[in-house]
């Protein structure tokens, strides 16, 4: 992480950094060369030995990608850079949406051959969301099939992005022998014999000017629609510089009107020097990008964190893990200074902690400070209430920033321990697996006994039984995966629900009249009052809106969660003496559940996104599957020699897909499965 030295002066030296990118599109290998050739390693490690750095957990080195998101620091140029390595399966997703949200900027990273694959897309347009800067990264120039200009058109069509090559591949495939510098006119060689370390810049040749004088064109001419100052020179003849390059681009990076784009073999070490001195020149420092926008506790105002050390602190809790059973919780420090040894007060829990240490992070190994500074990526031991999310201050400025968004699971696994003392140790686990990860819940079923817990797909789920059996010798009996169903309404009816009766000493009455209604996909409840509630008290009215939504929690069918229903409160009657919260509580439960059941509920199943991109010899056999899945096929399209069929599908009829997906392609399809809503099929 950056210096525990720094200071408001030295914001502008540090960059924030992730890397995202489809499964397999290399970008592991690339962070590998990084931490190489930022001297931070000594001896890069591969991800298909199961020997990369940032890969360090068993179930990534055997399964060959990345799970969890790891973090790391170097520098270059000058600048410290702090980096995480995200996952590219899309069961994962949430950790590349939380690493996102505390990042300043990002590369992503495209297969030459596979370009734009669905979860680049997915993670492309998270980045948006947070209105993340990139530069990107076209890897694997030397595989068979590398087309170069396939996945610039590729990040136009697919992600509407404006792909500015500032360095280009020399040869494609088996003809790659190096890259082209475009923005100072220069081929630059990467030593072989030192691992690509030892980096040469050389003029161009002839031939290699001739190839390069196009590429350099439609660069000055990109630079010059983005900034009308330097078109107006680039018309009048003027010589334009690498520095009015690098200015331009860096501008229109920082606004995402531009995204520049690199080329380059990561596995052979060539093109990766070239990626870090775009981070330092194109990608934002913390004082380059929109600071946070907090909500005052106290007086619930709005307010802009000013990113400095001498301002109040302000850090968010993005991820919590568990090291050795010992809980951290990485933070990102937007303003003030986070001292070891001091308390603080955790905003989104309204409780006081104490840091007993502070780390910062290099994949799996910790190197202590005392105190970190705005702009800082630290891990925080003695956070003992602390969840992905929450917002760290003080008590006296006490700032909270926007939550981490929440994903449903799709589906689950029942356990079953063998005993009493493993069913004991098997529930503290799973304590500690969910403080870890927010996708994954965890209920206990009391007639069986079994756990059931729930996740974002089958690899999730396979993830966490591997982790139980490896860390903590848990072995319970694991059943079949099973999806998880929401249930709605299919029309509109309206209940009463009446409580009369004695609890413990006192009576309680309550009486309230609802009307169900179902709404739009995705809209989510509404709970609302169309009655008039002047001179109710606002206790009464408090429960109720409680009652409904707890009630809302378990349907009627099965007892899954409810969605996309409104309730709206159209009576309630009262009675002297009797009438309490706890019997308008009451009232409104047996009220929505009662018209639940009147109003035609049924369930909605997950429907998943199918992608399945395969040569064209094997496209019959593909919807042929898919037909016999229940999926709907919606598109299909020609990529890098590659027919790719887009589907829906209901989960449920998912499960082996893969498996039968291989046998029926002799093992040349590639698949992406990933969540797309809960519906019903039609």
């Amino acid at each position: 992480m950056a210096s525990s030295t720094a200071a408001p002066s030295l914001l502008d030296r540090i960059r924030n950094i992730g890397v995202i990118a489809h499964i397999d599109a290399g970008k592991t290998t690339l962070t590998e060369r990084i931490l190489f050739y930022t001297n931070r390693i000594h001896r890069m490690g591969e991800v298909h030995e199961g020997t990369a750095t940032m890969d360090f957990m068993p179930e990534e080195q055997e399964r060959g990608i990345t799970i969890a998101s790891a973090c790391t620091s170097c520098s270059w140029d000058g600048h410290t850079v702090n980096i995480i390595d995200t996952p590219g399966h899309v069961d994962f997703t949430i950790e590349v949406e939380r690493s996102l949200r505390v990042l300043d900027g990002a590369i992503g990273v495209f297969c030459a051959v596979g370009g734009v694959e669905p979860q680049s897309e997915t993670v492309w347009r998270q980045s948006e969301k947070f209105h993340v800067p990139k530069l990107a990264f076209v890897n694997k120039m030397d595989r068979m099939g590398a087309d170069f200009e396939a996945v610039l058109d590729a990040m136009r069509t697919r992600l509407k992005a404006n792909p500015v090559p500032v360095v280009i591949p020399l040869g494609q495939g088996e003809d790659f022998e190096g890259v082209i510098d475009l923005v100072s006119m220069e081929r630059v060689h990467f030593d072989q014999d030192t691992q690509g370390r030892e980096m040469l810049r050389e003029p161009l040749s002839e031939e290699e000017d001739a190839f390069a004088q196009p590429w350099r064109d439609r660069l000055l001419e990109s630079c010059a629609d983005l900034d009308e100052a330097l078109m107006d020179r680039y018309l009048g003849g003027d010589t334009i510089t690498a520095e009015d390059i690098r200015r331009t681009l860096r501008k229109a990076t920082l606004e995402l009107t531009a995204v520049p784009v690199f080329a380059g073999s990561a596995l052979r070490n060539t093109g990766v020097q070239l990626v870090m001195d775009g981070v330092v020149h194109y990608l934002p420092g913390p004082l380059d990008v929109s600071p946070p926008v907090a909500v005052m506790e106290d007086t619930k105002t709005r307010r802009t964190l000013e990113i400095s050390s001498a301002a109040p602190l302000g850090a968010l809790a993005f991820k919590v893990f568990m090291d050795d059973g010992r809980k951290m919780v990485l933070l990102r420090i937007y303003s003030g200074v986070f001292r070891a040894g001091e308390a603080y007060y955790n905003v989104t829990r309204n409780e006081s902690e104490r840091v007993s240490r502070l780390f910062r992070l290099h994949a799996d190994h910790q190197e202590r400070i005392e105190e970190a500074h705005a702009g800082d990526i630290v891990a925080a031991a003695g956070l003992k209430s602390a969840r992905t999310g929450d917002t760290i201050a003080s008590r006296e400025v006490p700032y909270l920033l926007e939550n981490i968004a929440s994903y449903r699971p799709v589906i689950s696994l029942a356990l079953e321990p063998k005993n009493s003392e493993e069913a004991d140790k098997l529930d503290e686990v799973l304590e500690k697996y969910l403080q870890e990860d927010p996708t994954l819940t965890f209920e206990q079923d009391d007639d069986t006994g079994q756990r059931i817990i729930s996740g974002m797909g089958e690899l999730h789920l396979e993830v966490v039984i591997d982790r139980l059996r490896r860390e903590y010798k848990v072995a319970p009996r694991v059943g079949n995966p099973q999806v998880v169903y929401q249930e709605t309404v299919g029309s509109e009816a309206q209940a009463d629900g009446v409580f009369d009766r004695e609890l413990g000493d006192q009576h309680h009455f309550g009486g309230v009249a609802v009307r169900v209604a179902p709404r739009e996909r995705d809209k989510g409840n509404r709970v609302r009052f169309e009655m008039d509630t002047e001179g109710w008290p606002a206790a009464w009215l408090d429960a109720v809106s409680q009652g409904i939504t707890d009630s809302l929690l378990s349907g009627v069918i099965k007892g899954y969660p409810v969605q996309d229903v409104d309730v709206a409160v159209v009576a309630m009657e009262r009675r002297d003496g009797t009438s309490s919260p706890a019997g308008y509580h009451m009232a409104a439960v047996l009220a929505v559940k009662e018209g639940l059941t009147r109003a035609a509920p049924v369930l909605l199943e997950p429907i998943m996104h199918v992608e399945v991109a395969v040569p064209d010899d094997f496209v019959g056999e593909v919807i042929s599957l898919l037909g016999a899945k229940g999926a709907r096929v919606g598109n299909m399209f020609d990529q890098s020699g590659q027919k790719v069929v887009q589907a829906l599908a209901p989960m449920r009829k998912l499960f082996g897909f893969s498996t039968d997906l291989r046998s029926a392609t002799q093992g040349r399809a590639g698949l992406m499965l990933k969540f797309a809503r809960f519906d019903m099929l039609a």
